[in-house]
C-alpha cells in the first residue's frame, strides 16, 4: 500500500487516476493502455522533479515516512545469519535497540541499530526507536564483545532521540549515552555507522561515533528535532521548516561540512519505494568502508576516530 506525503499530493492524484484506468481496462482497449503509459511517464517525471529539489523539511518528512525500511528490514535484505543478542546484564531488555552477530557478504560483523516498528503493536514494543539506558548499555556490551572477538561493528541509526521519560532519567540516561559514545570512540575494531532515517540528538551519536559515518540520501541528522528547535527559538513548533533549514540537517549539508563521510543514493522517490534496492546499495557502501578500514591496527583505528571527530567544526 502506497502512502504519500503532503508535498506528493499531485503525484498521488495522478497515480489514483492511473489505478482507475487500470481497473476499467480489459486488456483489449489500446487507447486506455496508451493513456496509462503516458500518465505513468508523467508520474515518474513529477516524482523525479519533486525529489530533485526537496527542502530540508521535506527530507525530514521522507526520513520519517511510515513505510521507510527499518533495522529489521535491513537485517532481512542486506545481512545474513543474524543471531540476536539481548539484555544489558544490569537492568533488562530494551527493544528500541537491536543487535547481534551477522554476516555482510563474507564479512562477520556485530550489527547494532534502532528499531522503530512498522505498526501500532511493534511501535509500542520498540518504543518508537527511542532507547532507554538499558538499550545503550546493551549496545556497549555488544561493542565490547565485538572487540574481544575482533569483529567490526556496523550500526544503523534511526531514532528521533533517546527516550525522555522520567524512568529513563532515573536510571541514568545521560550517563548511559555518554558511556556508549565513549565505547564507540575506544573500539579497537573498525566501526561504520549509517544514518538510515532520523539521526536524532544523543540518542543517535551514542551508536554513531564511528570511523566512517554514512547517510542515506534522504535521511537527516541533527542535535535536536526541527520541531524542538522551533519551540526553543520561536516559542512555537510552527517554524519547524525554518529550523530544519537553519540546522543543516540533510545528508548533503552534512557531507559538505565534513560531519559525515559519504551519501548512499536512494531509489527515485525514497527508500520506502524500493527497500530491496536501498538495502543493496547500503550493503555495498558499508562493505567498501569496512574493507578500507581492515588494514588499520587497533591503535590506528582509535586515533583515526579521535582525529575525525576533533576535526568537525574546525576551520
Amino acid at each position: 500500500m502506497k502512502s504519500y506525503l503532503d508535498f506528493e499530493k499531485p503525484i498521488a492524484e495522478l497515480d489514483a487516476r492511473i489505478e482507475e484506468l487500470r481497473k476499467t481496462a480489459d486488456g483489449s482497449d489500446l487507447d486506455i493502455e496508451t493513456e496509462i503509459a503516458k500518465l505513468s511517464d508523467k508520474s515518474q517525471a513529477m516524482l523525479a522533479s519533486s525529489y530533485s529539489k526537496l527542502t530540508p523539511w521535506q527530507k525530514t518528512q521522507v526520513a520519517r515516512h511510515p513505510l521507510r525500511p527499518h533495522f529489521v528490514d535491513y537485517v532481512k535484505l542486506a545481512f545474513t545469519d543474524f543471531v540476536p543478542l539481548g539484555g544489558d546484564r544490569l537492568y533488562g531488555e530494551d527493544s528500541a535497540i537491536q543487535g547481534g552477530f551477522a554476516r555482510l557478504g563474507d564479512r562477520r560483523v556485530m550489527l547494532i541499530g534502532h528499531e522503530k516498528g512498522n505498526d501500532t503493536a511493534t511501535r509500542i514494543k520498540h518504543n518508537f526507536g527511542m532507547a532507554k539506558p538499558e538499550g545503550y548499555r546493551k549496545a556497549i556490551r555488544l561493542m565490547e564483545m565485538a572487540s574481544r572477538f575482533g569483529l567490526p561493528v556496523v550500526t544503523l541509526v534511526d531514532t528521533a532521540g533517546a527516550f525522555p521519560g522520567i524512568e529513563a532519567e532515573e536510571r541514568g540516561q545521560a550517563e548511559a549515552i555518554a558511556r556508549s559514545t565513549e565505547a564507540c570512540l575506544a573500539l579497537g575494531v573498525p566501526m561504520v555507522a549509517a544514518i538510515v532515517g532520523e539521526g536524532g540528538s544523543g540518542g543517535a551519536i551514542a551508536i554513531a561515533a564511528a570511523n566512517k559515518v554514512l547517510m542515506l540520501e534522504h535521511s537527516v541528522y541533527s542535535v535536536i528535532s526541527p520541531e524542538g528547535a522551533s519551540s526553543i527559538l520561536w516559542r512555537t513548533p510552527e517554524k519547524a521548516a525554518d529550523a530544519a533549514t537553519a540546522m543543516k540537517v540533510t545528508a548533503q549539508d552534512l557531507h559538505e561540512l565534513n560531519v559525515i563521510d559519504g551519501i548512499v543514493a536512494e531509489p527515485l522517490g525514497g527508500a520506502h519505494r524500493d527497500p530491496e534496492a536501498t538495502a543493496a546499495a547500503l550493503a555495498r557502501a558499508i562493505g567498501r568502508e569496512l574493507d578500507a578500514l581492515r588494514p588499520l591496527s587497533s591503535a590506528a583505528l582509535v586515533r583515526q576516530r579521535e582525529d575525525r571527530f576533533l576535526a568537525i567544526g574546525s576551520l
